[in-house]
């Protein structure tokens, strides 16, 4: 293999011969360099040697992009490597490889201090979050409106929700201190509000903490500082957030004259089987079985979902229920078919009945209290409603049949409606189905 010394002119003048794809001239000064001309008129340095007894050969640049001495220096450095035992190869690699992670730290030096929260906080309502409901997702998505748009129903702009003052901070400048306050001044408008809030936070800070992108920038003790908790209010049970017996008449009259007889049932559902709001908003019409006289409501605790009884006054109001869509309490004007927001019917019948406020799960908490006149076993109650099973409320827990929970649900449903002074003969014929309207 001859060797000539590089110069600009015998550079410029290397070509490929005709007859070949390629052709090599090879530098004198420097080990291993050579200048490779291709039949398509390419002409580019690369470096030859030898690693572990067999060839390899790597490319160094184009004559017009790289110099001579350029060449030379890198030729000289390869062959170093390779007289050191080391592959320039693997070499390149883990040098690219740790350039890669230098821009890495840069990009997120530079992102940490321009990076908002709500930048992070829109990635993370994109994952699926298997585990959450409609509603879950809804009430994320309130808590985080960033206020003034134009209401879809009345006059006027949208307040912000209680996350927005956070999600419009740089995530990285988001510490206990900072939490802190923002608790504090949430807690004196809506202290219940500010607690769901918060646990929402914490829990969107909980997964930065775990993301490859976000965990360099949040700070993952913002929640968890013991002057945080401290600032956090305690959550109380609502003692009077629930129906007492001598309430049941003004509560039925009112809602029974509702005019939306969809919203009207779904109340009465809501107090008659103790079912969560969403549970029995979800409810579809494959999900009741009229003959057999049982409803199959999704679950947050169990992921089968659970079966309780179809009591008779109540599958009297869902037979009258027209059949719309998939949805027993469906809604044309939703945009997924079902209804979504009752509180308003409810709140105004409450004030046409002069009862004190009574939120939707506090219909969930009446049917508990209200099962205690007619002495349901608290297993029952806790089986029909879904609550997690106890060993303390009962000394062995089991799960009971249907059947079985059918009689006593019956017995409380009976009771309510005799409290109410509604006449209904459950032995009657079940009215038919209405048709699509």
């Amino acid at each position: 293999m001859a060797k000539i010394n590089f110069t600009a002119a015998r550079v410029e003048r290397h070509e490929c011969p005709a007859d070949k794809a390629q052709s090599f001239l090879w530098d004198s000064r420097a080990p291993g360099l050579g200048l490779r001309a291709t039949a398509g008129g390419a002409k580019t340095y690369v470096f030859q040697g030898k690693f572990h007894g067999r060839t390899l050969r790597l490319t160094l640049g184009d004559h017009r992009s790289v110099t001579i001495e350029q060449a030379q220096d890198e030729a000289r450095r390869l062959q170093r490597l390779v007289t050191a035992g080391v592959d320039p190869r693997v070499e390149k690699a883990e040098t690219l490889e740790a350039r890669k992670r230098d821009l890495e730290q840069r990009r997120q030096l530079e992102e940490r201090g321009t990076l908002l929260a709500r930048d992070a906080w829109n990635t993370y309502m994109a994952e699926p979050h298997e585990q959450w409901s409609d509603r879950h997702r809804l009430d994320h998505e309130r808590a985080a409106a960033p206020g003034g748009e134009v209401k879809k129903r009345g006059k006027g702009l949208t307040t912000a929700g209680p996350l927005a003052p956070l999600l419009a901070l740089p995530l990285a400048s988001i510490d206990a201190v900072v939490v802190r306050e923002w608790v504090r001044k949430e807690r004196v408008v809506r202290e219940t509000v500010a607690v769901n809030a918060f646990r929402k936070f914490r829990t969107f800070i909980n997964w930065c903490a775990k993301s490859p992108r976000y965990g360099g920038i949040a700070n993952p003790d913002c929640c968890r500082d013991d002057s945080v908790m401290s600032a956090v209010p305690k959550q109380r049970a609502k003692e009077h957030d629930c129906l007492q017996r001598e309430q049941l008449a003004q509560w039925f009259n009112a809602v029974r004259a509702i005019s939306n007889r969809v919203i009207s049932a779904y109340l009465q559902g809501l107090l008659i089987t103790g079912a969560r709001r969403e549970e029995l908003a979800a409810l579809r019409w494959a999900d009741v079985d009229f003959q057999w006289r049982s409803l199959q409501l999704s679950d947050k605790v169990e992921e089968t979902g659970r079966t309780v009884p179809l009591t008779p006054y109540l599958s009297s109001l869902l037979a009258a229920l027209p059949r719309r869509n998939e949805w027993v309490f469906s809604s044309p004007l939703a945009a997924d078919g079902k209804l979504t927001e009752p509180r308003i019917a409810h709140t105004k019948a409450l004030a046409v009945a002069g009862l004190p406020h009574v939120s939707l799960h506090g219909l969930r908490r009446s049917f508990g209290t209200l099962s205690e006149w007619c002495e349901v076993p608290v297993g029952v109650v806790a089986q029909i409603q879904g609550h997690k099973p106890s060993a303390l409320a009962e000394k062995h827990y089991r799960r009971r049949p249907l059947d079985l929970l059918r009689m006593w649900h019956d017995k409380v449903e009976a009771w309510m409606l005799e409290q109410a002074g509604i006449e209904f003969d459950a032995t009657a014929d079940k009215p038919l189905l209405q048709a699509v309207k």
